[in-house]
């Protein structure tokens, strides 16, 4: 899988890495309270940190 080239609309950088947001926050179907739901996966700019792609984990489980 190719990484896509991110350039920060922000700040200009093109120094990106990535960070996941999973455990408590999980994103879920907006009719269902007990799911299991997915991690959103973000890629942001090192240097500022603006958010640059959001991505679901495991799209799968919806």
């Amino acid at each position: 899988m190719d990484e896509q080239k991110f350039i920060c609309k922000f700040c200009g950088s093109d120094s990106f890495t990535k960070g996941i947001m999973d455990n408590v926050v999980k994103l879920r179907p907006i009719d269902k309270s007990f799911f299991a739901g997915s991690a959103l996966i973000y890629t942001f700019c090192k240097d500022c940190g603006e958010v640059a792609s959001i991505k679901v984990d495991k799209p799968h489980n919806f």
